[in-house]
């Protein structure tokens, strides 16, 4: 899959987040938008993910040789997404979680929910209700809603929140063993969780 970006601009009220961005972001790549906080990020990954609309320029979804359907009207099918403010539906277990996101998205060939679960190393809670996790467990299960679904573009927005060293090292494994061939972008401004990616965009430079 192919995202492109004409002149984008996006504001909020009278103030310019970003402006005259012009891009292509190809599958088989890793990308990291990078710049501080408040930089617009945040703001660009919800724009490639079709959830929020550019006020100036355009942006365009092109489907890969395999995912003929892809296009600007259900580029929702295409996109999985990790994010600290998406919300996890707190009163199921983790089972009953992943069994209800894979009825909406399929997961990758080879891969259960039960599988998932022992990747995460979450063995002991696929039973209990996902608001009795902690604020890490709770990160790994929005990591593996995104990394898992069948789909061949995966937007990371700040993926290590409230991990410690080794949830940022089950973060990088599953980048590397599940992503290598799809369209990954990462929103972060810290290198430890963009350091893989082989393409650069600094916010700073489209104010």
């Amino acid at each position: 899959m192919k995202i492109s970006l004409t002149d984008a601009g996006k504001r909020f009220n009278r103030d310019w987040i970003f402006r005259h961005l012009s891009y292509e972001f190809q599958s088989g790549t890793a990308y990291a938008i990078t710049g501080p906080n408040g930089s617009g990020k945040s703001t660009l990954l919800q724009v490639l993910s079709g959830a929020m609309q550019l006020n100036e320029g355009n942006i365009d979804f092109k489907p890969g040789s395999g995912n003929p359907k892809t296009g600007n009207e259900n580029t929702f099918q295409q996109i999985s997404i990790c994010a600290p403010y998406l919300e996890l539906i707190e009163e199921m277990t983790l089972i009953e979680f992943l069994q209800f996101h894979h009825r909406f998205k399929p997961f990758i060939a080879a891969i259960s929910a039960d599988r998932i679960i022992a990747l995460l190393g979450l063995e002991e809670a696929a039973h209990k209700q996902i608001r009795h996790f902690s604020s890490g467990m709770k990160q790994r299960v929005k990591l593996a809603q995104a990394v898992f679904s069948d789909v061949p573009v995966v937007l990371l927005d700040e993926p290590c929140t409230n991990f410690d060293a080794a949830g940022t090292d089950l973060y990088l494994n599953l980048v590397n063993d599940y992503c290598k061939q799809r369209l990954v972008i990462v929103s972060s401004n810290d290198e430890a969780e963009y350091g893989f990616c082989r393409e650069r965009i600094n916010m700073n430079d489209f104010k």
